[in-house]
């Protein structure tokens, strides 16, 4: 038996997945380290947790540590402290360290969470990745601007999902930025090249550091342009097949950047770039299950859950690798206007058309208001055994659904 303990911030619906996953493996004892209250579980949930623990602050390293020591006070012992979400990695390592138990070490952590860390560690290694650098003061920030040459992108350097993520054309939006943003020793920006090419993504699971499994995604379009623009409905498909010569030199060049930034044993998500002229640039990686339903996508696609495979690979550090039986993919539904939802469009359509594709859905409700997010306000997973056939789908589902906001 292994007493774990789960830092989840909030109880979202991912992390309640996640959750539930954890708690419903054969030999866990699992413990929730939370700032929200144990009502907001399910019942379901609340069956195969031990106890939710108060935390002050989940993304604090010292509140971790606090609620940890808690359950093994409860527990007599903590043998796993894990977690799911981003900002996590690094004070998870830390408590970690201090306990002396067994996960994701300090220093990896930190290469994966600070992007331009990252990209100076993957650029040393030869390997492809954006021009960037680093600014502290409007002064550095222009110099670094120069160059790296408009367009750029410039970013936090511990951000993610796109959030604060701005593409400046010219100089005079760089100064516009900068009076937004003013960087400082304590707020550095990070800027990046700004990559032309289509997107995708690397999902991958490495124990005691080999390589066992990988998947592979397009995006369409990029997360970038869609925030760009609200009237784009973002969609992203995972091919049946993705053992292609296309896809060699990604495959190469993945698992030695992962190599590179110091991966043992975990899931991670890569999102890579095939420029118009057919190189490769890895822009980013996260040592976490990937966000926005890709790990519900990856269950589809395979066949199997995800949300346990990680788990168990959190918990126990093994992985049986599944064979892709599936294409799938998700459209994600950007409400028009600005508000709240007032009206939803086309679902008898859609329902028409392509229920029989539609293996999980979430419409939003009326009244519900805007994410303002790249993932909109809902979604639709197509799954079928032809990629084409998914790919059409989601094409026509966008075409059909429309989300009103007001």
């Amino acid at each position: 038996m292994r007493t774990v303990a789960f830092v989840a911030p909030y109880f979202l619906d991912t992390t309640i997945r996640f959750v539930k996953a954890a708690g419903s493996l054969q030999g866990v004892r699992l413990f929730v380290l939370s700032k929200d209250s144990e009502k907001k579980l399910p019942p379901d949930v609340l069956r195969v947790v031990e106890d939710v623990i108060p935390v002050a602050d989940p993304f604090d390293a010292r509140s971790i540590l606090a609620g940890a020591l808690h359950v093994r006070k409860i527990a007599g012992r903590v043998d796993r402290l894990i977690g799911a979400m981003e900002e996590l990695q690094v004070p998870l390592a830390e408590v970690r360290q201090e306990l002396r138990l067994p996960g994701l070490a300090v220093e990896t952590a930190k290469n994966f969470r600070d992007k331009g860390r990252m990209k100076t560690i993957l650029q040393k290694a030869g390997l492809p990745c954006a021009r960037h650098g680093r600014a502290s003061s409007r002064e550095e920030a222009i110099a670094k601007a120069d160059e790296i040459g408009f367009p750029l992108v410039a970013k936090p350097p511990s951000g993610s999902g796109a959030r604060s993520t701005y593409r400046l054309e010219t100089s005079t939006d760089l100064e516009e930025y900068l009076d937004r943003y003013p960087p400082s020793s304590r707020q550095e920006v990070l800027f990046e090249e700004f990559v032309r090419g289509a997107e995708h993504s690397f999902d991958s699971v490495f124990v005691e550091g080999k390589p066992l499994w990988y998947s592979i995604a397009r995006y369409y379009p990029t997360p970038l342009e869609v925030i760009e623009n609200p009237w784009i409905q973002w969609v992203v498909l995972l091919p049946r097949v993705v053992e292609t010569p296309e896809f060699d030199d990604i495959r190469a060049a993945a698992v030695s950047a992962l190599e590179t930034l110091g991966l043992d044993t975990g899931l991670t998500h890569m999102e890579w770039f095939r420029r118009e002229d057919g190189s490769l640039a890895i822009s980013e990686v996260a040592a976490r299950p990937p966000g926005a339903q890709f790990t519900t996508l990856i269950s589809y696609a395979y066949d199997f859950d995800m949300y346990r495979a990680w788990a168990k690979l959190a918990i126990f550090e093994t992985f049986e690798a599944p064979a892709r039986s599936y294409a799938a993919g998700a459209a994600y539904l950007r409400g028009q206007g600005s508000g709240s939802v007032v009206q939803i469009e086309g679902v008898e359509t859609a329902a028409r058309e392509l229920g029989a594709l539609v293996v999980e859905s979430k419409l939003p409700s009326i009244g519900q208001a805007a994410a303002g997010s790249y993932e909109g306000e809902g979604y639709v997973i197509l799954r079928h055994p032809d990629t084409a056939v998914v790919a059409e789908g989601l094409k026509r589902l966008i075409q059909i659904l429309r989300i009103e906001l007001g």
